[in-house]
């Protein structure tokens, strides 16, 4: 393909903006048009990034745009399925947003879409891209820290329900473990090979709410439209142990609210080495001349501005998708990855609820 990847927006809120800023930076891509159902956010996030091309219908986008190569569902949760099948079955190439969908039926069911229009299908998992991963990754792929039998992923806000449609678990279909949870098992889960999970044992707790009203402190983040009365019917607080088919254990914990201090990153163990990847450089625990050593990895481009999600790590994820889309390499964020992540999310959800554990099958 000679010609630039043409490609459509689908929602224009806070994580469209994150793309948006992304795409100037990608040569081989540029977005023509975009749609939300908020004519208001629309208009504004049109207005941003100079897109003439606007829709409040998904539909009449579809119809009205036939030299779209490629769209990029930034939709709420609930919505993710129906935007990503209409656009696949429009013959677009898709990146569709974390979670892959509202839940594992929806995603085997985005994934069978994908195959029988013979169109790429890529979820949004934008932490397998940041420095810290990926420098893990090495690590581990050169043997390292050897079998990779446990480890321990926290993705943990003190203060952090964004609110509005985040804490509506009709729109989000959950609260932290959904959202911000995501990264953490999809990040972890990779780097310890891509096992298939067998079984979950999981908690749930909501016992702090929102709290937007109660503290002075303002949360980090939050919606345009976000209120102190949004409904607030999510967890904020959850935890899990995830046990693969070799064997490896996973645990997790993700919250939005909690007391304890933030903290987000992985910690590994391997039988030859282990390693504790976060927000800041990764450190290699291992032993040297028969004495334990820490090893602290130093690398001139490992950079983190606020947290692991800086701008570059976005970049990076659209390049590849657009390096998938020409055929210079394999994605490296299946649908198939998806419908595992939401098989997981299910069962963490169901464990939580029933108090006993999940298989998966």
């Amino acid at each position: 393909m000679d010609k630039k990847i043409k490609v459509a927006l689908v929602g224009a809120g806070k994580i469209a903006e994150v793309h948006l800023e992304a795409y100037k930076k990608v040569s081989d891509m540029e977005v023509v048009a975009i749609c939300d159902i908020n004519e208001e956010t629309l208009n504004k996030t049109a207005d941003e990034f100079g897109i003439k091309r606007r829709y409040t219908s998904l539909e009449d986008m579809l119809a009205n745009e036939k030299e779209l190569d490629a769209a990029d569902v930034c939709v709420w949760n609930c919505s993710h399925a129906q935007c990503t099948i209409a656009a696949l079955n429009a013959g677009l190439h898709v990146l569709c947003e974390k979670p892959m969908a509202f839940s594992a039926k929806e995603a085997e069911e985005m994934k069978a879409t994908a195959a029988k229009n013979d169109r790429l299908l890529m979820v949004g998992f934008v932490s397998r891209f940041t420095k810290g991963a990926t420098i893990v990754k090495d690590f581990i792929d050169n043997d390292y820290l050897g079998e990779v039998y446990y480890a321990k992923a926290q993705y943990v806000r003190r203060h952090g329900n964004p609110g509005g449609w985040f804490s509506d678990k009709a729109r989000s279909g959950g609260g932290p473990l959904i959202d911000i949870g995501v990264h953490a098992i999809d990040r972890a889960r990779w780097l310890m090979g891509s096992h298939k999970p067998v079984s979950v044992y999981a908690a749930t707790f909501d016992k702090l709410g929102g709290r937007w009203a109660e503290l002075k402190n303002a949360v980090g983040w939050r919606p345009d439209d976000a209120t102190d009365n949004d409904i607030c019917d999510v967890e904020d607080f959850a935890t899990a142990l995830i046990r693969f088919d070799n064997g490896a254990v996973l645990q997790i914990e993700a919250s939005y609210d909690v007391n304890l201090p933030e903290t987000s990153g992985i910690v590994l163990c391997g039988d030859k080495g282990g390693m504790k990847e976060s927000d800041e450089a990764p450190i290699f625990y291992t032993n040297v001349n028969g004495h334990l050593a820490e090893v602290n990895v130093s690398s001139n481009d490992y950079k983190t501005e606020k947290g692991m999600f800086n701008e570059e790590v976005f970049v990076t994820e659209m390049q590849h998708f657009a390096d998938c889309i020409l055929g210079r390499c394999e994605c490296m964020t299946t649908a198939e990855d998806g419908v595992i992540i939401m098989k997981i999310l299910d069962a963490i959800y169901e464990s939580a609820r029933t108090g006993h554990e999940i298989i998966i099958k």
